[in-house]
Formats: structure tokens, sequence, C-alpha cells
């Protein structure tokens, strides 16, 4: 489907209304945040940018993995002031 908008004017900003089919159709709605990328021949991408739940960054992590350098040195760091332990 190709539709006709109109950028306007909002406040500083500029925005572009889509009707509500073109909304149906990608599955979109006021609120969701997008993310807008611009190809080498003047198209714009939006894709809808991705929420994830801790489950999911969890389980992309090597529990096993061994602790940074950095890490290991400020778990042996002794206290240099009042810090409560």
């Amino acid at each position: 489907m190709q539709v006709e908008i109109v950028l306007r004017k909002f406040g500083n900003s500029t925005g572009a209304v889509f009707p509500p089919a073109i909304l149906k159709d990608l599955g979109l709605k006021a609120g969701v945040s997008l993310t807008m990328d611009a190809t080498a021949d003047g198209k714009i991408m939006l894709t809808p940018k991705r929420r994830y739940k801790l489950a999911e960054l969890i389980a992309q992590c090597n529990l096993k993995a061994p602790h940074p350098a950095d890490m290991v040195l400020w778990d042996a760091a002794k206290p240099v002031g009042q810090e409560a332990f």
C-alpha cells in the first residue's frame, strides 16, 4: 500500500502522521519506540525497538566465564575509608 504523508511541525520538532491502515498493517501504535536508519539511496527504515526481559539477557550470559581482571582486583581491594562491610 502506498500513501502520501506530510511532515508537520510540532513545536521545535517535525513529525510524520501515519494513517491508521498503515499502522495496523505494520502492527504499530502510538507510543511504540522505533529506531530509524537511512539507506545510501535515501530510503528510510523504521524498526521497532526490541524490549528485552531480564531472563532473556541472562540466558545469553556464560555464567562460567572468568571475571574480568579489573573486577578481580576490585573484589580483592581492602577498604580505605569508612566503608561498611
